[in-house]
This record gives structure tokens, C-alpha cells and sequence, in this order.
């Protein structure tokens, strides 16, 4: 006994030990028993469906179940949406792969022109929320035929829009594919930029040709990056809520997250909880079949000890056709949002685009004309600024003190059953789409739990579900920057008789601040353009600008929508740009020109 309490205190001693349980204990309240919560919810009665289920609050049923795959509603209520998430999946991972691995090829291994413009203009995608390209989208080619008003494109060309185009799976795999181009051009352009070209080179000596070479050399050596890619863009796909209820609901194009939120939204939450669980189900076997696939090949040698100077392809007569054309794509995509809503903002009468037809009034009018001021005198919206940069703030206070005290615990301990435990559950939440997350939350902190309170309808879950949803990238941040300091700067400072807290504020910390520093920034961006994760969860008292946004666009108020949609990507692209010149870090360094 005297053996086993002395080494329980030796092991009590060391403060990363001690991060690390206290993390493990945290984690699997917060992200795994959540988990068990939902599937319970999926089994019960709900107040609001106890005229529905004829049945008595509280108590088991199989109602939700049986009901979602009952003969009479399981094709129309659930293989409906779900063939048409896989197919938005499958569709937006093309795009998204044949966009961004085209556009890296152009930039890396060709001579074309203007290629630090385009590399910049084309991170503006994915710095952009995904939803502000459906927006968009909408503003230039909605049409009469739903709605009654005309977009940007039939107001000039006096063209009206089919509503397959306007509306739907197209435009919702076209935006979702976009928005997720540039992770395929930053990890396929990472490795086309490292790959050694006397690869190609060889196969070209023996006169292979350059589809050949493509197939059998290039394709193979970027396969890590493509199924990264498809695993980010596939889960991304089957759970869009934002950009599928934007482009989808008008002609009633439902996906899983869409049909989820309606019910949880409505009457009949238990089937909501249904298609969260088969939700994560789906996210799980993605990253199962994603570990599968990669780990039949164990060699991805891209770098040798040679020179890895790159053969540029020369576009000889259509280099000037080819880069005007990438150059009008990235700026079509990028800029012309910006137009569209600047545009919709300023329009008193919806569908009339002339000059005379344009007003400030729904910026800075004292009354709009629909029961409150323009946006910058509006109360409600400067409430939802400063609760969303409040927000912000706590949860990338949170998720980067965390993420970086979970770094430092995970490095110190790596390959140990602890440390792997902590990492993986610090990893697990970036998994669960966000929509799916949001209605766990729902589920587990609506009533009081022992000492736990019900936290439902207060900023404290706001918070809560913020920094559990942004930790993984803030871990990761801070688990990078820890590997890279050796354990014997802190071991020398242990001698000295330095305490902890001073190690790691004027040791640890100053050596990494900026790759530390990104894991706080990080999360700060992704909260102020957040919708899906607090779209279930807001209030009144708790209302955010993104939320704010969904509400008015709901409710048909589109030039507010519009307005709040351009404010949101000035502060974010401001916060981004702010960002890079305090850290010197670009999501795309290294790559573009």
C-alpha cells in the first residue's frame, strides 16, 4: 500500500499529470457523455410531444424510431434528406478537389501570371463563412418564380433563373465545393510545391506521357491530401445547414441538419435527436474509412535528400488567356459578393436595381419602415455586436488556455494510454458536425443535472459549447508548439527550483508565443462568423450578429440580412488580416507565389 500511495504522489507531483486527469475527467463529461444524453433523448417522451406520442413525459418510447423509419414517412422524411446530403457530400468533394487541385497545379507548377493576387484572392473563400457565398448566390440569381422578386442577373440580362439553378442541389454543392476549394489547394499545394521533381523527371526520360505521369506519379504521391480533403469536405457536405436552409428551403430541398432543425425547432424534438445520432453516426464511419484508406499505403515520400527544384509547366500561347481567366474566377467569386450585398442593402424596393430605386435607409434610418431603425441606429444589432465579440473573446480565452495547457500535458506525456486518451478526446468535437453538437447541448443542459444547472438560454452555454467545438484546432496549436520545445530548457529551470507557473510564462510560453498565440486567434475568428453551433441555442438576452442575421433573412427582411452578411466578412477578413500581421502567419504561406 505504502509502494502504491508513493507512487500515486510522485505521479501527483508532476503539474502535467495533473492537467491531464483533470482534462480526461472534463472532456468525457463534456464531449462523451453528451454523447450518451442524445441517444436518451432519442428514447423518451418530450413535453412538447406528449399529445403526439399519447404518452406521459419522461417515459421510454420507441415512437422516434419507429416513426422515422415507418413505412409510410421513412422515404419522404429521412432517405429524402439523406440521399440528398450524401449527394451534396459526394458532389462538393469534386468540386472541391478538381477546384483547389487545379487551381494549386496552376500556381505551383506552371509559369502563369499574377499568381500572388490569385492565391491571396482565393484564401478569401474559405476566410469568408460558407453561408455569405448562398447569400450571395442568391442575391444575383434568385428568381420571380419563388419569392416574387428578381436577383441581379434577371434584373440586367432580363433572364429569369431556373429555379434548379436559383435554388437546390446545384448552387448548394457549387458554394459548399467553393467554400471548401482552398483546404484542397493548401494541402495539395503543400506537397506539389515539396514533391521532388526528378520523380516526374525519370518518368519523362523514359517517355511516359504527362497523363501517365499524372496517374501513376502525382496522383498517387498527393493521395494524403485528397483524402484529408474528402474526409474535411464529405462530413462538411453530409451536415451544411446554413447554406442548404438558405438555397434549399425555398423549394422545400431538405438535408438531414434542414429536416433536424425543423424538428427540433418544432414539436417533435425526439426525431430531431434521431438524425443527430445518425448524424455522428455517418461522421465517424467517414474518419474510420479515412484511417482504412490511408493506412494501406505506409510511404508518402514526397522530400528526398536531392534537389527538389520545380519543373514549372510552361503555358506557352495560353498563359494570357489562362491567367486572365483564374484571375476573373477569383475575383468573380470573391469580390462580387461584396457588390451583391452592398447592393441588396441599399434597395427600397426588392428586384429594382436602378439608382433611383436605392436608399440609406435601412443603415441609418430612425425608422425603416418595418417597426425599427436602420442597422446602425438599430439597439438590437449593436447588443448582437457586442455579444458576439464578448463571445468571442471567452471562447478563444477558453480554447486557447486549454488547448495550449493540454499541449503541454499531451507533448510531456506523449505515448502514454493518458496522453493518447486526453488527445483524442481534445480532437473528437472537430468530428461532430456543428448543427449535431448544438442539439446535444440542447439536449443535456436544458434541465439541472445534480450541481450542474440548467444552463439553456444563458450566454455561460454559448460559451461552454464554444470552447468545447474550438478546441481541437487551439490543442493542436498548442501540441505543435510544445513538441518543439525541449523537455531540458524546463528541466534546467526545475533544478533551479523554478515553479511551474514561472516555467511556463517565462520559459515555455515566450519561446512559442506566436504559434501559441494562433491557438487564442484562431477560435476568435471562427466564433464571429459561427452560425450552425448557436443557431439552436440563442435567446433574446443572448442574441449574436450571425443569428441575428438568420432571423431576418427567415423573416423576409432581406436588406437587413444583407447588411449585417457584408458587415460580418469586413470584421472577419479584418480580424484575419490583423491576425497575420501580429503572428506573421497566412493560411496560405508558403504556397502562392
Amino acid at each position: 500500500m505504502k509502494v502504491q500511495a508513493r507512487k500515486v504522489g510522485n505521479f501527483l507531483k508532476k503539474p502535467h499529470n495533473i492537467i491531464l486527469l483533470v482534462l480526461l475527467v472534463c472532456l468525457a463529461y463534456l464531449v462523451v457523455v453528451p454523447l450518451i444524453y442524445i441517444l436518451k433523448d432519442t428514447m423518451i417522451v418530450h413535453t412538447s410531444e406528449v399529445n403526439r406520442v399519447h404518452q406521459e413525459a419522461g417515459t421510454l418510447t420507441s415512437y422516434h424510431w419507429a416513426k422515422t423509419f415507418s413505412a409510410g414517412e421513412v422515404y419522404s422524411t429521412f432517405l429524402v434528406p439523406l440521399f440528398n446530403s450524401l449527394l451534396c457530400a459526394v458532389f462538393s468533394c469534386i468540386i472541391a478537389i478538381v477546384a483547389g487541385g487545379l487551381f494549386a497545379w496552376l500556381v505551383i507548377r506552371t509559369d502563369m501570371h499574377c499568381k500572388k493576387l490569385c492565391s491571396t484572392l482565393f484564401m478569401f473563400l474559405y476566410i469568408m463563412p460558407g453561408w455569405t457565398l448562398a447569400i450571395a448566390w442568391t442575391n444575383f440569381f434568385k428568381n420571380s418564380l419563388v419569392g416574387g422578386t428578381t436577383g441581379i442577373f434577371e434584373a440586367i440580362t432580363g433572364i429569369s433563373t431556373p429555379n434548379w439553378f436559383a435554388y437546390g442541389f446545384f448552387p448548394i454543392v457549387l458554394v459548399t465545393g467553393l467554400h471548401y476549394a482552398p483546404y484542397a489547394y493548401i494541402l495539395i499545394g503543400g506537397i506539389l510545391k515539396n514533391m521532388d521533381s526528378n520523380l516526374e523527371e525519370a518518368a519523362q526520360i523514359l517517355k511516359t506521357s504527362r497523363f501517365r505521369i499524372f496517374i501513376k506519379v502525382t496522383l498517387p504521391l498527393v493521395k494524403p491530401a485528397v483524402l484529408s480533403t474528402v474526409l474535411l469536405v464529405f462530413a462538411s457536405g453530409l451536415s451544411v445547414f446554413s447554406t442548404a436552409q438558405f438555397l434549399g428551403l425555398p423549394v422545400k430541398f431538405y438535408t438531414l441538419a434542414t429536416k433536424m432543425y425543423s424538428y427540433l425547432n418544432g414539436t417533435n424534438p425526439g426525431r430531431g435527436y434521431v438524425y443527430a445520432v445518425i448524424m455522428l453516426v455517418l461522421s465517424f464511419s467517414i474518419l474510420y474509412l479515412n484511417q482504412r484508406m490511408l493506412g494501406t499505403r505506409k510511404s508518402y515520400t514526397t522530400v528526398s535528400g536531392k534537389s527538389s527544384n520545380i519543373s514549372l509547366t510552361k503555358l506557352r500561347g495560353g498563359r494570357k488567356i489562362i491567367s486572365a481567366a483564374v484571375v476573373i474566377f477569383v475575383m468573380a467569386v470573391t469580390l462580387l459578393p461584396f457588390l451583391s450585398f452592398a447592393t441588396e442593402s441599399l434597395t427600397q424596393v426588392k428586384g429594382d436595381y436602378s439608382l433611383a430605386n436605392f436608399t440609406l435607409r435601412y443603415w441609418i434610418a430612425e425608422d425603416a419602415g418595418i417597426g425599427f431603425s436602420g442597422i446602425l441606429r438599430n439597439p438590437t444589432f449593436w447588443k448582437a455586436l457586442k455579444n458576439t465579440l464578448l463571445l468571442a473573446v471567452c471562447c478563444s480565452v477558453g480554447a486557447g488556455t486549454v488547448g495550449c495547457l493540454a499541449g503541454y500535458g499531451i507533448a510531456r506525456k506523449w505515448g502514454t494510454k493518458l496522453a493518447s486518451c486526453v488527445n483524442s478526446l481534445t480532437f473528437l468535437p472537430y468530428l461532430i458536425p456543428s448543427i449535431a453538437i448544438s442539439a446535444i447541448y440542447l439536449s443535456m443542459f436544458s434541465v439541472r443535472h445534480g450541481i450542474i444547472p440548467a444552463l439553456y438560454g444563458s450566454s455561460a452555454m454559448l460559451v461552454l459549447i464554444g470552447v468545447v467545438k474550438y478546441l481541437p484546432m487551439a490543442s493542436r496549436s498548442g501540441l505543435n508548439s510544445m513538441f518543439q520545445i525541449s523537455a531540458t530548457l524546463e528541466e534546467s529551470a526545475l533544478i533551479m527550483g523554478v515553479p511551474w507557473h514561472k516555467r511556463m510564462c517565462r520559459i515555455l510560453v515566450p519561446i512559442q508565443k506566436t504559434s501559441i498565440m494562433s491557438g487564442y486567434l484562431l477560435p476568435f475568428i471562427s466564433c464571429t462568423r459561427e452560425m450552425e453551433l448557436f443557431v439552436l441555442l440563442y435567446t433574446p438576452s443572448s442574441v449574436l450578429l450571425t443569428t441575428l442575421l438568420f432571423m431576418y433573412n427567415q423573416k423576409g427582411y432581406e436588406q437587413f440580412a444583407n447588411a449585417i452578411t457584408l458587415l460580418i466578412v469586413i470584421i472577419v477578413i479584418s480580424l484575419n488580416t490583423i491576425i497575420n500581421k501580429l503572428t506573421g502567419a497566412s493560411i496560405d504561406s508558403g504556397i502562392g507565389g
